[in-house]
């Protein structure tokens, strides 16, 4: 009786961790939330999102996992989907184990004409799995505190483009900047041994 209970969970878990690498179900962290935050974490930030499906979260829910960050707006044409192409280069040199430890978040410094709906489509077009991709605004106050935390540099143009840095950042777990590359279009091989590091 015993032995086949264990054999029951092994097979439960092994399943699980199975669907996890294949993208089939969303991934989750236990985090001890009552143990502080380190003083140079980014959320120490009280930054409340919300995601291309409509659903409110504190930047600080991704606490527990590393987390490639990068900022962009949907409307540009050139750089803004190179940005893209150097997250999605970067995830694919991940192992599935890595992959399902890890998060990517986009955040819009475009946040007046990026509304949900916008984001949504954005993120449908170019196929970001929502198991692993939050695609995410919030109020134009906190976006700007939020790129000043993680050094990304923006400002909008007349005809309403933005000039703007194109770092891709490397969260750890705590949500400290663990590493930085402003390589576009393809993945740049030094950050992904920060990214492998940081996800095993």
């Amino acid at each position: 009786m015993n032995r086949t209970l264990n054999l029951t969970k092994r097979f439960v878990c092994c399943s699980l961790l199975a669907l996890l690498a294949l993208g089939a179900v969303p991934v989750t962290w236990a985090v001890d939330a009552s143990a502080p935050l380190p003083t140079d974490s980014i959320y120490q930030l009280k930054a409340q999102m919300t995601d291309q499906a409509g659903k409110s979260f504190a930047i600080a829910e991704r606490r527990g996992h590393p987390v490639l960050v990068g900022m962009f707006y949907t409307s540009c044409q050139f750089v803004c989907p190179m940005l893209v192409d150097a997250l999605r280069d970067t995830e694919s040199k991940l192992t599935p184990q890595e992959r399902a430890n890890l998060g990517v978040l986009l955040v819009t410094i475009d946040p007046v004409r990026d509304t949900v709906a916008v984001l949504k489509r954005t993120a449908e077009q170019r196929e970001l799995d929502p198991m692993h991709w939050t695609v995410a605004r919030t109020d134009t106050k906190t976006t700007r505190k939020l790129a000043a935390v993680l050094g990304v540099q923006y400002r909008a143009l007349p005809n309403g483009d933005f000039n703007h840095t194109t770092d891709l950042i490397l969260l750890d777990a705590d949500g400290r900047i663990a590493g930085r590359t402003a390589q576009l279009g393809s993945a740049d091989p030094a950050f992904v041994k920060q990214v492998k590091t940081a996800a095993q």
